[in-house]
């Protein structure tokens, strides 16, 4: 089955007011920057989106975000999103923070029917106890909180230690980006933009995958495949210049020779 589709904006077409969406991407690293562009300009708001964060402010969910598109976030981190910190402490926005390596596991096992999972992870505080705020008012108050969560205690190398239950997670739409993808929806992942994008991709109902190299089936060797095109509903094959497209979150820079010299003298008086 040929999954491709002419552009992005046809790809997101159907995304409505109030959908939920797992989002790909660590920082800006891997994001599915081309749909998220084109589901800024369908104009689709209060959606639920999870995440590991919510882009920066200018670039990736932070342009969804700026326009107060986004109703929850599901979120591992705040990150350098200082619009993101300003809407969840002012009452705008609800944000559901969850451990990273929990999120990714509630999405994958969304994807692979596993109704939810115990994990150490969250143990003793407010993740499994509740009370963390999920919500606050205009002035600063906790307008709602998280709800306690299922524990069980079991015993590992002849320790008790109590494990917190998480539900996995579904959402209507997921959105990835890869290096490489065929026209059945097989996906490559390059190196640390492969990150949360084969969970998110696998809890959504409707996947759709912007590639920057597409190939025709068979041309990708199975052994190289990082998530089976079972997985993806449609493909949006990018262009050279959408495909370079990608931007630095912090840029760190050695000092100059010189800078160095001028420290160390001024370090040794």
């Amino acid at each position: 089955m040929d999954k491709v589709v002419a552009s992005a904006a046809e790809a997101v077409a159907d995304i409505n007011d109030g959908a939920s969406l797992a989002v790909g991407g660590f920082g800006i690293c891997g994001i599915p920057s081309v749909l998220i562009r084109a589901l800024h300009e369908r104009g689709s708001t209060d959606l639920t989106v999870a995440s590991n964060n919510c882009g920066i402010d200018d670039w990736g969910l932070g342009i969804l975000l700026s326009d107060q598109r986004i109703a929850k976030m599901i979120a591992s981190y705040v990150g350098e999103n200082k619009e993101f910190a300003r809407q969840y402490l002012g009452g705008e926005l609800e944000v559901e923070l969850t451990p990273q390596g929990t999120l990714a596991e509630k999405m994958r096992a969304g994807g692979s029917g596993i109704a939810g999972f115990y994990t150490l992870t969250g143990s003793g505080t407010q993740i499994a106890e509740g009370g963390l705020p999920l919500k606050y008012d205009s002035d600063g108050n906790i307008a709602k909180a998280s709800e306690p969560k299922q524990t069980r205690t079991f015993t590992i190398d002849g320790e008790e230690k109590e494990y917190v239950l998480e539900d996995a997670l579904h959402c209507d739409f997921g959105l990835v980006r890869a290096w490489k993808g065929d026209r059945h929806g097989n996906l490559v992942f390059r190196q640390a933009a492969r990150n949360f994008n084969p969970p998110a991709a696998m809890c959504g109902r409707v996947t759709i995958a912007e590639v920057e190299h597409l190939f025709d089936p068979g041309e990708i060797d199975p052994d190289e495949v990082h998530l089976p095109g079972i997985f993806v509903q449609r493909v949006v094959p990018l262009s050279p210049a959408e495909a370079h497209e990608k931007r630095i979150e912090k840029r760190t820079v050695r000092p100059h020779e010189d800078e160095r010299h001028d420290e160390v003298k001024f370090s040794s008086r």
